[in-house]
């Protein structure tokens, strides 16, 4: 039994999410700072945030609410990121490298919010 968000991997790939935005998002532009770099790092961040939030509700509308946002803030950081590519800010590798965690911290999110969506129907 998982005690703390910190220990869900889906949480943990949505902090690598937020650390590898940071990164690429390093050495954008001095223009970008309130723009694409702040966004991309704001919603990759919110990924991982609305995890812990959702761990931490007691009700499991609640978390799946949480975890379903956390969803769409993982659609918005692709979103920023593909972007990025076609104003030549990123590489296509880079974006591949983080694509691939993203896509898989959406196919568990909707895994957990199916499994929790059948409790609350039951």
């Amino acid at each position: 039994m998982i005690k703390d968000f910190t220990e869900m991997p889906v949480w943990q790939k949505a902090m690598e999410i937020a650390e590898k935005c940071f990164y690429i998002s390093e050495n954008l532009p001095k223009k970008e700072d309130y723009a694409l770099t702040s966004q991309l790092r704001r919603s990759a961040q919110s990924i991982s945030a609305n995890i812990a939030e959702g761990f931490g509700r007691r009700t499991t509308k609640d978390k799946s609410r949480f975890y379903d946002i956390s969803r769409g803030s993982a659609f918005e950081t692709k979103s920023h990121l593909i972007y990025g590519i076609k104003v030549n800010y990123f590489s296509e590798n880079q974006y591949l490298e983080i694509e691939k965690l993203i896509n898989e911290v959406i196919h568990e999110l909707n895994k957990i919010n199916t499994h929790l969506n059948k409790n609350i129907q039951s």
